[in-house]
């Protein structure tokens, strides 16, 4: 399989790829990203104890909703019904906070970036309710784990 940049034509000017001929087929995307923080923060977002409320369900609410609107963020992204999106927020250790983000459709493109918009989006929130008392938290890691379905195959990250 030869690598080239989908999203650039014969002139190497960017465009949104043509996905009309493209079998619809189910298509699965795990995304994660970390938040490292001072223990007592980790301890106040996991056990609901921030002034601005419940973390942890604004922050899943806020991954699925950003997930549902990727393509107006990411300009060449084409808007896609979206089957199922999961946002997995838990405690990694003392000091960090793991974010997962699970995205689902059946269609002719991919969902990697709606899974990764939605663990971003879940680390930010995150970061915006607990800010008033550890301004120095870290995201980081956010990556692609896996995905399938598709031409290109499915992908684990090792």
């Amino acid at each position: 399989m030869s690598k080239t940049l989908t999203h650039l034509n014969a002139r190497g000017e960017a465009h949104i790829v043509d996905i009309g001929d493209k079998a619809a087929t189910k298509r699965r995307a795990v995304a994660q990203a970390r938040i490292i923080a001072e223990a007592e923060t980790v301890s106040a977002i996991m056990g609901g104890g921030l002034s601005k409320g419940d973390a942890l369900a604004v922050a899943r609410v806020a991954g699925i909703m950003a997930a549902k609107k990727t393509s107006e963020l990411i300009p060449l992204c084409h808007p896609i019904a979206l089957t199922k999106v999961v946002v997995n927020i838990e405690a990694e250790n003392a000091d960090a906070i793991r974010i997962e983000a699970i995205a689902e459709t059946t269609g002719p493109t991919g969902v990697e970036m709606e899974a990764l918009v939605a663990a971003s989006t879940a680390a930010l929130t995150l970061y915006d309710m607990a800010k008033a008392i550890d301004k120095a938290m870290v995201i980081t890691n956010l990556m692609l784990v896996e995905k399938s379905g598709g031409k290109s195959g499915n992908f684990t990250r090792t």
